[in-house]
């Protein structure tokens, strides 16, 4: 008769755990990690050097946002969108979610914000680059544009202030499209990029994790559709008001954000 052997899954889960650790370490410890830093920094600024020597962009995108609620529950707001941009200083963005059906253009003088399912608009004067515009939304605003890094004059710099460790983790596939997968370590977050192999190095997927932040949540987006230069249709990314939408005060837009009130850091969900 045949004795029955029961298998425990946590003797194996830690043992799985352990070789994990073991392996990171000499990954990190082993000369190969040097040589695989350096190509990262490499496959990193040859994405940086091909995105802004694209003078007009255009993609498709789909987010993915983690809140974690009080009760250490986390949660997942998905939204998708559209993204055309012409450098140095237009570009139109659409985000359609469970919260907010949003359009901004700028025209590299005025920036409109257009609240579709509310009907409503608001616009600013906010003359200047791209750069600038995405500055002034952080900081004056206090809506800063998640993944923003992506579409400055400086891609490389911005993505790499603060770093702190650099790892090649091979290749990757995001959407039928092979990708070089690298993950770099900053002072407050952790981030992965997935870039194109090949002559068009564009981003496929950018993670970005608040390793300081109770579950580690996440913010990723993923590119899809992805075309430059002459492959991209004409824009003058100008505001046309084709639903007779109401113009409304800056100070009374609300219902925009990717995270909606009822998730607000520090409230009741």
């Amino acid at each position: 008769m045949k004795k029955t052997v029961k298998k425990s899954v946590r003797p194996f889960a830690a043992t799985l755990s352990a070789a994990a650790v073991v392996s990171m370490v000499w990954f990190a410890a082993s000369p190969a990690a040097n040589a695989g830093e350096a190509e990262a920094k490499s496959i990193l600024k040859a994405m940086s050097d091909y995105l802004v020597a694209q003078k007009s962009i255009s993609f498709g995108y789909d987010t993915n946002f983690e809140v974690v609620t009080k009760d250490h529950q986390k949660l997942l707001l998905a939204s998708s969108g559209r993204a055309d941009l012409s450098r140095p200083d237009k570009i139109r963005v659409t985000r359609s979610g469970g919260f907010a059906n949003v359009e901004m253009i700028f025209d590299g003088k005025m920036l409109t914000v257009v609240g579709k399912d509310a009907n409503f608009y608001t616009q600013v004067d906010a003359p200047g680059t791209l750069d600038h515009l995405v500055d002034e939304l952080r900081d004056k605003y206090h809506k800063p544009v998640p993944g923003a890094d992506l579409l400055l004059s400086n891609v490389y710099d911005e993505l790499m202030a603060d770093v702190i460790d650099v790892k090649d983790l091979g290749s990757g596939v995001v959407g039928g499209t092979e990708c070089d997968h690298l993950a770099f370590r900053a002072k407050e977050v952790d981030w992965q990029i997935w870039i194109a192999q090949g002559e068009h190095p564009y981003p496929c997927r950018y993670v970005i994790t608040a390793k300081d932040v109770d579950q580690g949540p996440q913010y990723s987006i993923q590119i899809r559709d992805w075309k430059a230069g002459t492959e991209v249709a004409a824009d003058d990314f100008g505001f046309k008001n084709m639903t007779n939408a109401a113009k409304i005060d800056l100070s009374k837009l609300t219902d925009i954000d990717e995270l909606p009130k009822q998730f607000a850091v520090g409230g009741a969900q």
